[in-house]
């Protein structure tokens, strides 16, 4: 039987860019393997699944040298509409994905394109939305779902016509707990059902593993260097037993138990006394500076007695108080569709409330789509974009900083998802505003990028002004944050320090948030916010800083 996909070689140029993005790529698949890709941001994972689709170089402007197959057939050589009979992918932007302007729709596109009986659709399409958990969004408009909505919804789309290879371009990047274990039951229901081939780019590994940890992972890992080569190929075990410590080091995403073996050089993970208490001897090794809570300065932003309102005459919160105060980071906590994103864009003046009022300095916003807040042709003109004094020299740290020296000339349009997310944070950082609001900040970023956006927010705290972030990243929150906000059943429900709201298992229960393993153990190990973030830090410290690239 032929491989369901292989390359040959493979180098893909982009204009204006001087080096490849990948570099003499070769590997096959077979039809039902599944593989999952290690790599750090910008390191070409996003443009290897758009050569198996062929959108490189049908529909995406490239120099492609070597061979890409499909079930044999040379992508060169057939159309994408051709290839997608073959081959669906969930893109790292869901939104991207949705053309169509209700979900019922959405997902019966792919099934009249494969000539699905329509007394059949019904049927199919309820079976696809109840696999990710998103049965209640079969009537919604597709421009009214949320981030999460949407990625729920383009899942659904991609198994619906039961394609021999699956692509997943980060499939849990903005869904909550309970999302990312319907995703994981249906790839799991896909793959045991009819068997596609399955190559799988994932930041959020552990979550997406669940309890079975690296078990829960594909079989098959494939690593690519920072410069888009293939450095190894092998059993998924023993690619992270052998490589955990470089790939750590070099900004990759790892599950928790390859991470603290990098680190620590003990395996076993959570379960390991020895794993535990050299944890506990990290967080005594590293002292972070201003780990502890900053006092409350001043009121920099308010909500008074706010609703926010988006889809018709509903609205999905009212009676919200909020006093944003200088020196601290705020994180918005609650499951997809509650209105965490419509919230900060009121705050920011984008959104007009419902009822209630917002006053104090307008503030700048980080957009959960980066493209949305994009204004220039080039990455360096958008970081310079409004800037008056000294915008030459902000502009070459922000360049610098966020690892966007090779791009400066680029059209953020062209950029990969975390190399946009990074232009996205490096612009916003760049301006002077009292308020930084920011929606998923760290979607798409590799381990390191995390990091220097971790360190800046911290930096721009200190400094005297405030950050109000959303994430389902708790290990973010208990890493950053001194405040949290806890979004459920149309309100806020709880705002408070961050160890009080998650330390609360029943509200957390009312919201529908879940901790995962390690922060529930930080939280039942450590006795002060100061010591869960020297243990962050002791972590943090083993990845190689963000150079200039």
């Amino acid at each position: 039987m032929a491989d369901a996909l292989s390359l040959d070689g493979v180098t893909v140029r982009f204009p204006r860019r001087p080096e490849p993005v990948l570099r003499d790529v070769s590997f096959a698949i077979a039809p039902g393997e599944q593989v999952i890709v290690f790599a750090p941001s910008g390191a070409g994972k996003t443009t290897l699944l758009r050569c198996l689709t062929g959108v490189i170089p049908h529909s995406v402007l490239a120099d492609v040298e070597g061979t890409v197959s499909v079930f044999g057939t040379k992508t060169s050589d057939a159309t994408v509409a051709e290839l997608s009979r073959h081959v669906n992918v969930l893109a790292q932007d869901p939104a991207s994905a949705l053309s169509l302007p209700d979900v019922e729709q959405e997902l019966a596109l792919p099934l009249e394109n494969h000539g699905v009986d329509r007394r059949d659709m019904t049927g199919r399409i309820d079976s696809a939305l109840a696999a990710v958990g998103g049965s209640a969004l079969r009537r919604r408009q597709t421009g009214q779902l949320s981030g999460g909505e949407a990625q729920r919804v383009a899942l659904a789309a991609s198994l619906i016509s039961r394609p021999e290879i699956l692509l997943l371009d980060e499939p849990t990047s903005m869904l909550d707990s309970e999302g990312i274990a319907s995703v994981r039951e249906a790839i799991a229901g896909a793959v045991s059902q009819y068997r596609p081939a399955v190559i799988l780019v994932e930041h959020r590994v552990d979550e997406f593993a669940g309890a079975g940890g690296l078990a829960g992972l594909p079989t098959r890992a494939i690593v690519l260097s920072d410069d888009g080569r293939i450095i190894d190929d092998g059993p998924t075990a023993a690619v992270l037993k052998a490589a955990a410590p470089a790939l750590h080091a070099a900004g990759c995403w790892l599950p928790l138990e390859s991470e603290l073996f990098a680190v620590l050089g003990v395996a076993g993970g959570l379960d390991s006394t020895e794993v535990c208490e050299s944890l506990r001897a990290l967080g005594d090794q590293y002292v972070l500076d201003n780990a502890s809570p900053r006092a409350r300065g001043a009121s920099l932003l308010e909500a008074h007695n706010l609703a926010v309102g988006r889809r018709g005459d509903r609205v999905l919160l009212e009676g919200v108080n909020l006093s944003v105060c200088a020196g601290e980071i705020t994180a918005i906590l609650g499951k997809n569709g509650t209105g965490k994103s419509s919230l900060l864009l009121t705050l920011a003046g984008l959104l007009a409330p419902a009822a209630g009022s917002v006053a104090g300095q307008r503030p700048g916003m980080i957009f959960q789509n980066p493209e949305h807040q994009f204004v220039a042709h080039s990455v360096r003109n958008e970081i310079a974009h409004g800037l008056r004094a000294n915008s030459a020299r902000i502009t070459a740290a922000s360049l610098a900083r966020h690892r966007l020296n090779a791009l400066s000339a680029q059209s953020p349009y062209r950029l990969s998802g975390g190399e946009k997310r990074r232009l996205s944070v490096a612009a916003m950082l760049a301006h002077e505003r009292p308020v930084l609001l920011a929606d998923e900040p760290t979607f798409g970023l590799d381990r390191r990028d995390a990091i220097t956006t971790i360190q800046a927010f911290r930096d721009f705290a200190v400094a005297g002004r405030a950050v109000v972030l959303s994430t389902h990243d708790l290990r973010l929150v208990v890493t950053l944050a001194d405040r949290v906000v806890l979004l459920a059943d149309g309100a806020a429900i709880a705002e408070g320090p961050v160890l009080d709201v998650l330390g609360d298992a029943e509200l957390l229960a009312t919201a529908g948030v879940t901790l995962p393993p390690f922060v529930k153990w930080l939280l039942h190990n450590c006795n002060s916010l100061a010591e869960i973030r020297n243990i962050s830090a002791g972590l943090e410290s083993s990845v190689s800083p963000a150079h200039p690239r």
